[in-house]
C-alpha cells in the first residue's frame, strides 16, 4: 500500500479560477442568483470539481470572502484616531450590506458553512473577529489611550460582530442611529481617556 491519497488531486489553478469566477458572478448576479454551473462554466471546469471542494453554495462563496475575493472595503476598519467614529461607520458598512438585495442570505450563508464546516468557522472568526482589522483598530486604541487598557479587546470585537450576526439571523430592519447605539453599548466604559 503507498499510502496515496485518492480522488483528484486539488490544482491551485483550477480552485483559483473557480474562486475568481464566484467573485465575477457574485458581483453581478449577488449571492441568490450565483449558481454553480455558471461558476463552473466560468470557470473551465466541472460541477463535480467545485463540490467535490465546497459542497455547498455558501462553502465557496465563505472562502471568497475569507479570501478577500468579495466586498473587502466594506468589511475593512478605517483608523481616522477617533475609534468610536470608525467603529459606527465600520459597524453601519455592515448593517448597509444587511439591507442591500442578497445580502441578508450573504451572510446567512456564512453562518451556515461555518457551521458546516469547522475551518470556515475558525477562518470566519479569525477574518472577523480575531487577526483581523478589528483586533489590529481596537489594540491600536489602547496605544492611543482611546481605550482602557484593561479593555477586554477580543470581547468588544465578539460583541460587535456578534450583534450583525443575529441581526441577519433575525432579519432584524436596521433604524436610523443603531450603528451607533450598538457601539457605544459595546464600548460602555471601555473608553479611555477621560
Amino acid at each position: 500500500m503507498t499510502g496515496r491519497r485518492r480522488g483528484a488531486v486539488r490544482s491551485e489553478a483550477a480552485r483559483r479560477a473557480i474562486l475568481s469566477a464566484t467573485a465575477r458572478l457574485f458581483a453581478q448576479a449577488g449571492y441568490d442568483n450565483l449558481a454553480m454551473e455558471r461558476i463552473a462554466a466560468e470557470a473551465g471546469v466541472g460541477k463535480q470539481t467545485i463540490y467535490r471542494w465546497w459542497p455547498s453554495k455558501g462553502e465557496l462563496v465563505a472562502e471568497c470572502l475569507l479570501e478577500g475575493m468579495l466586498l473587502p472595503q466594506r468589511f475593512a476598519l478605517t483608523d481616522t484616531g477617533d475609534l468610536r467614529a470608525d467603529l459606527v461607520d465600520w459597524i453601519q458598512r455592515l448593517f448597509d450590506i444587511l439591507s442591500e438585495p442578497g445580502g441578508e442570505g450573504l451572510l446567512r450563508s456564512l453562518i451556515a458553512a461555518a457551521t458546516e464546516n469547522a475551518d470556515v468557522g475558525r477562518r470566519l472568526r479569525d477574518s472577523l473577529g480575531g487577526t483581523s482589522s478589528i483586533a489590529v483598530r481596537l489594540a491600536s486604541a489602547v496605544a492611543s489611550s482611546q481605550l482602557r487598557a484593561d479593555a477586554p479587546l477580543q470581547e468588544v470585537g465578539e460583541a460587535l460582530i456578534g450583534a450583525v450576526l443575529v441581526r441577519a439571523l433575525g432579519r432584524v430592519p436596521v433604524a436610523e442611529g443603531d450603528a451607533a447605539r450598538l457601539v457605544d453599548a459595546v464600548l460602555g466604559n471601555s473608553l479611555g481617556g477621560g
